[in-house]
Order: C-alpha cells, then sequence, then structure tokens
C-alpha cells in the first residue's frame, strides 16, 4: 500500500519544521527589510539636507547680490542629482531668481516606492548670509522624486525576501530525505505487511519488525500490533457496521458544513464590498468638500482684493471734479464691477446654503426704490429694442420688513436673465402687495424656456440648453440662487414660461408692511403721453399720473398732432419731436433707452426739453414733472448724514501689504477725516504701536513676514492695547472667516471690496464722529 508524499510523516513533519522555520526566516527578513526601509527614509531626507546644506552659502550669496545667472547655474547643477526633479531659488520679494525642472522617473513599480516614500518630497532652505541670519534673503526650494532611493531599495527586499523563501525551501528538502529514511520507510513497510494480511484467513501470522527497529517505538509498535490483530479479527466485522454507518454520517454534516460555510462566505464578501463602497464614498465626499473649501477661499481672496482696489479707485475717482461724460463712464464701471461682486456672492451663497450657515436680516427698507435701483443699475444689459419698465403698485408700503440685500439678490438674478435672453420687445418689473407679502414679477417677450428645461434650470451650474449657454453665456448660478433664497424667506418662486413667447419668473415673498407712505403733493395740469397703447411707458403713466393729481391722455404717434393739446408732452420716439415742436410750444419729457441722450445741439432744437432714461423712476419723475409744471416751486435738497463732513481727529494704523489697497484705504479714511498711518506687514504694525499710539487698526489678514491673525494675537497678548478696535480686512468671504478672525482678537470685520459707507459705519461704531455743522 502506498501513501501519497503529502500524507507522509516524513512529510508532515518536515512540512512543519520548514513552516516554523519559514516563518521565523520571514519574521527575520521582513524585520531586515523594515530597517532597511527606515534607513533608507531615513537617507533620502540626510542627503538632500545634505545637498541643501552644500547649495546654502552659494544660494545665500545669489540671493543676496540677486544674480539671475548665476542662480540659473546653481540650480542646473542641483539638478544632476538623480532624486532632484525641481529646483529654485525666490528672493525674499517672491520673486523667482531661477527654476529649473524634469519629469520624474516612470516604472511600473513606483507606486510600491510611492506608497512607502510618498511620491515627491520638497524642502525648503532660508537664506541668509552668516553675518546676519535673522535677515531672510529668500528661499531655495527643491522638490525630489523619491523612486531614485526607493528603487534601490524595492531591489534589496526582494532578495532579501527570495534568499530566505530559498533557504527554507532547501532545508525542507534536507529535512525530507532524512525524515523518510528514519521514519517513513520502516512504516511503510509495517503498513505493507498489515494491508496484505486477511483477517479473514484462519492462518495469522504475525507482521515482522524491519531490521535495526527491534527496540525503539517501531519494535514496540509491531509486537503491540501483534497482540492487538487477535481481537481486531474478531470484532472486525462490528467494526465495519460501525465505520459505515459513521461514514454516512460525517458525509452528510460535512455537506451540510460546506453549505453553510459557502453561504456565510457570500454574505461576508457581500458586506465587506458594502463596506468598501460606503468608506470610498465617504472619503470621496470629504475629499470634494476639502477641495471645494479651499477652492471658495482661493477665489474669494484673489478676485476680492484687486476688486477691492478697483472699486475704491472709482470711488474716489467719483468724489473729485468730473464732467457728465467722465462721470458716467466712472459710474459705469463702478457698477460692472458691483455686478462682478454680486456674481462671487452668488457663489459664495451657494456654498452658505449647502453649509446651512445663511442668515437672515430682518429690517425695513423700502422695497420700491430697491426694485427701481436695482432695474436702472441693470438697464445698461438692456437690448437697445427692449423697453424695460418699473411698475410699482401705489398701494405698496413705503417700507417692509426683511432682508434688502437678498431680495435686491432675487429681483437682479430674475431681471438680468430676462435682459440677457430678450431682444425685443418688453421687460417688466411689477411689484405689488398681497395678502401675505408682496410679488414681484419679471415679465420678457424674450425667447422662453422648453417644459422639459423648465425644471433642470433651477439647478446650480445648469441652463436651458448647450446652445443658449455657447450662444447668451452666463454660470447657470442666478436662478438656482434664487430659488434658495425664496426658500430661504418662507416665500416661492414660480415660473410661466413658453418656448419663443417668453416667460414670466414671480417670487412672493412673506414681507410684512413696516410703515404706509405719506401721500405727495399733488401735481396741476395735463400729461399727454405719445406712445402706443401696448408699451409700458403708457402703462407706467396710466397708473402714476392720476395719482398725482395729473390728467392723462395717450395718443398714438402717427395721430395729427394739430390736435393734440396739453401742458406736457412725453414720448419715447425721438423722431416724433420734430414734427411735434412745429405745432406745439409745450414742454416735452423724452424717455430714451439707457446711455442714449440727444446730445445739445439737437437737444437746443427742441427746447424746452427734459431728457429721462428708461426705466423711469417714481421720484426721478415725480420731480421732474413737478419742474416743468411748477417751475417757480424749488426743493432744498436732503443732505444725507454721509455727505456731511466728518471730523473724528482719530489717527488709525491701516496694516496692508497691497500697495493698490493702501491707496483705496488712505483715501477713504482722509475723505472721512482720519490721519491715517501705514504699515506693510505685522510686525511692521507692532513696531508701530510701540512708538506711536493709534485710536484703531485695519489690518489686512494674509500679509508676508506677518500676517494679521498673528499680528493680531501678539496685540491682544501683549496687554498693552487692551482696547484697542481691530478691524480685520480680508478678501475671504467664506463663512468660518469671521470666527476666525474673532479667534485671533479682532474687535470686527470687514470683507474686501468695501464701500466707503461701510467703512464709514465701522468707523462710526468703534470711532463714533462728529458732524461739522
Amino acid at each position: 500500500m502506498d501513501i501519497s508524499l503529502t500524507n507522509r510523516l516524513s512529510f508532515k513533519q518536515a512540512s512543519l519544521t520548514v513552516l516554523v522555520a519559514f516563518i521565523l526566516g520571514t519574521l527575520l527578513s521582513l524585520i531586515q527589510v523594515g530597517i532597511d526601509y527606515a534607513s533608507e527614509d531615513a537617507s533620502i531626507n540626510r542627503e538632500i539636507r545634505s545637498l541643501l546644506e552644500i547649495s546654502h552659502n552659494p544660494a545665500a550669496r545669489i540671493a543676496y547680490n540677486i544674480d539671475a545667472e548665476l542662480a540659473q547655474e546653481l540650480v542646473l547643477g542641483l539638478l544632476r542629482s538623480p532624486a532632484v526633479i525641481r529646483a529654485e531659488i525666490v528672493d525674499n520679494s517672491g520673486a523667482v531668481l531661477a527654476s529649473v525642472n524634469r519629469p520624474p522617473m516612470r516604472s511600473r513599480y513606483r507606486m510600491f516606492s510611492d506608497f512607502l516614500f510618498q511620491e515627491r518630497r520638497r524642502f525648503e532652505d532660508p537664506l541668509f548670509v552668516a553675518h546676519a541670519p535673522h535677515e531672510a534673503l529668500g528661499v531655495l526650494r527643491l522638490e525630489v522624486d523619491t523612486y531614485a532611493f526607493g528603487s534601490h531599495f524595492l531591489k534589496r527586499a526582494v532578495l532579501t525576501l527570495v534568499t530566505g523563501f530559498a533557504r527554507s525551501l532547501l532545508l525542507s528538502l534536507i529535512l525530507l530525505v532524512l525524515f523518510y529514511a528514519m521514519l517513513t520507510k520502516p512504516l511503510v513497510g509495517i503498513i505493507r505487511a498489515l494491508s496484505e494480511r486477511d483477517t479473514r484467513m484462519p492462518a495469522r501470522q504475525k507482521i515482522p519488525c524491519p531490521p535495526g527497529h527491534e527496540r525503539d517505538e517501531i519494535g514496540i509498535l509491531v509486537e503491540v500490533t501483534n497482540r492487538q490483530l487477535a481481537n481486531i479479527a474478531e470484532e472486525i466485522e462490528q467494526r465495519r457496521e460501525a465505520e459505515d454507518r459513521l461514514t454516512q454520517y460525517l458525509g452528510e454534516l460535512e455537506n451540510i458544513v460546506s453549505a453553510r460555510t459557502a453561504e456565510l462566505k457570500a454574505t461576508n464578501a457581500r458586506l465587506t464590498q458594502s463596506n468598501q463602497e460606503l468608506e470610498e464614498a465617504r472619503r470621496t465626499a470629504l475629499q470634494m468638500a476639502q477641495a471645494r473649501a479651499a477652492f471658495l477661499a482661493n477665489m474669494s481672496h484673489e478676485i476680492r482684493t484687486p476688486l477691492n482696489g478697483l472699486l475704491g479707485m472709482l470711488a474716489l475717482a467719483l468724489d473729485g471734479p468730473l464732467n457728465s461724460e467722465q462721470r458716467q463712464q466712472l459710474s459705469i464701471a463702478h457698477g460692472s464691477g458691483e455686478v462682478l461682486v454680486e456674481l462671487l456672492n452668488d457663489i459664495l451663497d451657494l456654498s452658505k446654503f449647502e453649509a446651512g450657515q445663511l442668515e437672515l436680516e430682518s429690517i425695513p427698507f423700502d422695497l420700491g426704490v430697491l426694485v427701481e435701483d436695482t432695474a436702472s443699475l441693470l438697464s445698461q444689459n438692456a437690448a437697445p429694442g427692449v423697453e424695460l419698465t418699473c411698475l410699482i403698485d401705489p398701494q405698496l408700503p413705503i417700507q417692509v420688513l426683511g432682508d434688502p440685500t437678498r431680495v435686491r439678490q432675487i429681483v437682479s438674478n430674475l431681471l438680468s436673465n430676462a435682459l440677457k435672453f430678450t431682444r425685443f420687445g418688453r421687460v417688466d418689473v411689477r411689484v405689488r402687495a398681497v395678502a401675505n407679502g408682496v410679488e414681484i414679477e419679471i415679465r420678457d417677450t424674450g425667447i422662453g424656456i422648453s417644459e422639459e428645461a423648465q425644471e433642470r434650470i433651477f439647478q446650480p451650474f445648469a441652463q436651458g440648453s448647450i446652445d443658449i449657454t455657447r450662444q447668451y453665456g452666463g454660470t447657470g448660478l442666478g436662478l438656482a440662487l434664487t430659488r434658495r433664497l425664496c426658500e430661504a424667506m418662507r416665500g416661492e418662486l414660480g415660473l410661466v414660461s413658453k418656448e419663443g413667447f417668453g416667460s414670466r419668473f414671480t417670487a412672493r415673498l412673506p414681507l410684512p408692511s413696516h410703515a404706509r407712505g405719506t401721500p405727495l403733493p399733488p401735481l396741476h395740469g395735463r400729461v399727454v403721453a405719445l406712445c402706443p397703447s401696448s408699451s409700458g411707458l403708457h402703462e407706467l403713466l396710466s397708473t402714476l399720473l392720476p395719482s398725482w393729481g395729473l390728467t392723462y391722455l395717450r395718443q398714438d404717434t402717427d395721430a395729427p398732432l394739430a390736435s393734440i393739446k396739453g401742458d406736457t408732452f412725453i414720448s419715447d420716439c425721438p423722431e416724433c419731436l420734430p414734427g411735434l415742436r412745429k405745432v406745439i410750444d409745450s414742454p416735452i419729457l423724452l424717455v430714451t433707452a439707457y446711455n442714449r441722450f440727444m446730445d445739445n445741439e439737437q437737444a437746443s432744437t427742441l427746447a424746452p426739453l427734459e431728457q429721462m432714461a428708461r426705466p423711469l423712476g417714481r421720484a426721478a419723475l415725480y420731480q421732474t414733472l413737478r419742474h416743468i409744471l411748477q417751475p417757480g416751486v424749488t426743493e432744498t435738497p436732503r443732505q444725507s448724514a454721509s455727505d456731511k463732513p466728518q471730523s473724528r481727529q482719530a489717527r488709525v494704523l491701516l496694516v496692508e501689504d497691497n500697495p493698490v489697497n493702501q491707496m483705496v484705504a488712505k483715501g477713504m479714511l482722509a475723505k472721512l477725516g482720519c490721519d491715517v498711518a501705514v504699515a506693510a506687514h505685522g510686525a511692521e504694525a507692532l513696531d508701530y504701536l510701540a512708538r506711536e499710539p493709534v485710536d484703531l487698526v485695519l489690518m489686512d489678514c494674509n500679509m508676508p513676514i506677518m500676517d494679521g491673525y498673528e499680528a493680531s494675537r501678539r496685540i491682544r497678548q501683549s496687554g498693552r492695547w487692551p482696547d484697542l478696535p481691530i478691524i480685520a480686512l480680508t478678501a475671504n468671504a467664506l463663512p468660518d472667516e469671521r470666527e476666525r478672525c474673532q479667534a485671533a482678537g479682532m474687535s470686527d470685520y470687514l470683507a474686501k471690496p468695501f464701500r466707503r459707507e461701510e467703512l464709514a459705519a465701522l468707523l462710526d461704531s468703534w470711532l463714533p464722529a462728529t458732524a461739522t455743522p
């Protein structure tokens, strides 16, 4: 009877011995590989640090002399190192003196090296000369491809593991041969003799003992076996029967266990896969959230910083002596910059919605004026053939309670959308009071929206179709943000549209009434409008003029001019005025599109003539008609508190590294009556505070050498200025920025770009001003 190799005692004993030896050998090999890994990991940093130390003095001298040619030679020399893939020298102003790079090594095994040593390592060495170690001259930066070191480590590790495996394999072969000769061979002889015996035969021969094993365990085994054979022969039949039954039971049990085991393995596999998918989804969501937060923070800072300089300089220029054309051009540029700020705010507001951090104000404001001002600002976007009209219900309360900034966003987004997609016809803004608040309706005669696109357009970054995006542009944020703002105010945004027939957006907002308006002094006279009955001008005048006590008549432009009589004529048709002036001598009010006024020569031939741009505001129209109909009545102009000269006699320290922003803030502070001192970074501000007293600090947050957060912490920790107001100036408008500024010890917060009115309000809070009589 032959026994297979895997079932022999010699093989099992050799296998067990080799297994133990293999485990010990593997552990020792792994320990050796681990020691080698730690040594290699340390050698990477050690070698690169040595390279930096060698290059420190030449790089410092180069940065000190600002020698770009020598800097280039030095970084080219550093690039000769197999591990260095990027080297650059940057001076203390942030300018790059020299920079070289090359692509990293490619290999199918580098994923193992990148896992162990990271794909790349970056090193920086601050540059300074020996006699002035605290004076920073710049930075030497190296970027290292760790595969240059990792490939050598992987080769050594593989060699170590392979040699250990080979030693274990050789040991198993030797032990297998020895155990076979000493144990397996004699036992096989005994087994063969036993197998050849027939217990049913009457003659029962003893099993022979293998030579040389008479006195060891094998000889005793043969002797005991021979004694037991007699008893075994008698009970063999019963045992066979019992064995048959036991074999049957074991087979059934094995089948049951196998089925249950397979079922458990399948269940465990499904659970493992589900856990892996959930973990991957969680990791992906966290990475996306971190990437989005970093992107928004960087975008906010990088865009708001130049915008602050742009809008600030334009605001300062508008305060100077300008002719009407220059003032109009600068006003348009300033308004366009504010539109860009609104777009940036839309993006940040979406992030606030997703983070659940959007807060709404509840203050009184004039909704009608807000809508008219917004429409006037956006009228520059109207196409030449579009009539923009603001139709404010006379019964609308003069003030409502709510968040004017968010309401302005809703009106601006809806109106911008209507003007963008309307090339001919009308765009109407209607505001009326309803039972539970107000209703703002934007109606246009533009391209309309198909039914399948009406739900998609309220998703962020989505528009009606690719063709619309390509033809009209836009980000697809306005409608998504508008719907969320309406929902945040517990209102709703409705849409009725048909492709090719225009759209009607209706925002219903629960803004309670705060104050009712007082009636304006009545006017007396007859006003005739030369316009079509379908025009927005007719609808506006027919509503407003009777409420002001005026008699209103409308006449088509092609009617006989001699039959028209009135105290004042209003028309939106410049071509009709020369013929009208021939038959009447009454004042004429010409309503034109944005920036399409008649020149002085044309206007003089039609005098008396007044010109107003669409959309007509109620207050401006009332004052113009009052001036025309009652020329003897003059109105004392109201002077707002912000127009009065300010006398604060306060000294303000402006900590700002950007020269343009320094000029903007200094100009605004000077106009607000403040004496301004400037520091370029936090350390310079601390030195100035130690020398001179100040009443308030305007602190930029992101600056070189020492940023605003660290400077504010040091001011508070010193204990010398516990009550000194520190106002944060930051281009980061994300929700957590205010908390970060407060944690650093700052008193208040002002986001860039800021207006002079916002700066004045902060100064009023911390440095109360005295108005000059």
